[in-house]
């Protein structure tokens, strides 16, 4: 087996694999997917841990070595930290993290914990229990909030609290939740509304953009100064408060799309991999890893979706066409 580095054509090293292994959720954010009449897969089109273990040990081979378990609400899928506990065992794994809206962490996070899982990133829109009602259509506030304490006591770190800023809806959250961040030394990372939804209500007017966010948290907590030394492949553009505590990070795939810098890979639930998470074309992993197909086969399909990945997604430009799957089908 070929071993060099997954290199695509404009010399960008591919090390970072986000594994979907549901497109369930047990919240509906409106932003993701519809309240009612959504059509899940079926079990057995998606893929088993054996399945999903096999795959990533062939992409360690070729050089992936951070993970990310994603969903859908991965937290939903039976028996996952059995999958955790398999994939943290893989030799050459450096980086083994999950995204959550910590709905079902209290219950979860210790089994996780002792499975080998220590980076938590959890999806938290707002502090405000009828903000939340409105955003996810449930009423789990509470239960998210204890999940993250949860996670503070028993030493998972880092914790990071991904937030979505949607423009006319969740300015009143942008300083509540820097603030809790703070108390708690947790990032917050902020994200531009993208358009990702199931119901095509994505306008670039309704997205509240990172540098609208610095100017509030600048003025109101304190001054905000971006990391110079920080990973330049990292999604995040992250800050430091000038007043020495705490950091602030801004996914602005809008804004400031960070496309020529990308290192990353995406598997499907249903076993699809994706060289973006707004890719139009994907590759069928699931079908050689249920025929019968070697090692090597499985990692030329790998080499071969790395090849065809395009410079960028194109978000500001009249040629984008947003992906044919919702964001909770692709995984985040």
């Amino acid at each position: 087996m070929d071993t060099s580095p997954l290199v695509d054509t404009f010399g960008r090293a591919h090390d970072n694999l986000r594994i979907s292994v549901t497109d369930r959720c047990n919240i509906r954010c409106f932003y993701c997917m519809p309240e009612r009449g959504v059509d899940f897969m079926e079990r057995e089109e998606i893929l088993s841990f054996e399945e999903i273990e096999r795959f990533v040990r062939v992409a360690v081979r070729l050089g992936i070595n951070k993970l990310r378990v994603t969903g859908g609400e991965p937290l939903v899928r039976k028996d996952l930290p059995v999958l955790i506990r398999k994939l943290a065992a893989i030799p050459g794994i450096r980086d083994l993290a999950l995204t959550t809206n910590a709905v079902l962490l209290s219950e979860l996070a210790k089994p996780l914990y002792e499975a080998g899982l220590r980076r938590i990133n959890v999806h938290l829109d707002t502090l405000d229990g009828e903000r939340f009602r409105q955003i996810t259509r449930r009423n789990d506030l509470e239960r998210a909030l204890a999940g993250i304490e949860t996670c503070l006591r028993l030493g998972y770190g880092p914790v990071k609290l991904n937030a979505v800023a949607v423009k006319g809806l969740t300015e009143p959250d942008v300083v509540p939740i820097a603030r809790y961040c703070r108390e708690r030394g947790i990032e917050p990372r902020f994200i531009e509304f993208m358009p990702l939804d199931a119901q095509q209500i994505w306008d670039r007017a309704r997205v509240l953009t990172a540098d609208e966010i610095i100017r509030v948290l600048s003025e109101e907590i304190s001054p905000l100064v971006e990391i110079s030394d920080r990973d330049p492949r990292a999604p995040a553009t992250e800050y430091r408060y000038a007043d020495g505590s705490g950091c602030v990070g801004f996914i602005a795939s809008v804004t400031r799309p960070f496309c020529m810098n990308c290192n990353r890979l995406r598997l499907t639930s249903d076993g699809k991999l994706r060289y973006c998470l707004f890719a139009i074309e994907e590759a069928d992993v699931k079908e050689l890893l249920r025929s019968g197909a070697s090692d090597d086969e499985i990692a030329r399909l790998i080499r071969s979706n790395v090849k065809e990945k395009w410079a960028g997604h194109e978000i500001n430009s009249v040629r984008f066409v947003p992906p044919p799957r919702p964001m909770y089908a692709i995984g985040g």
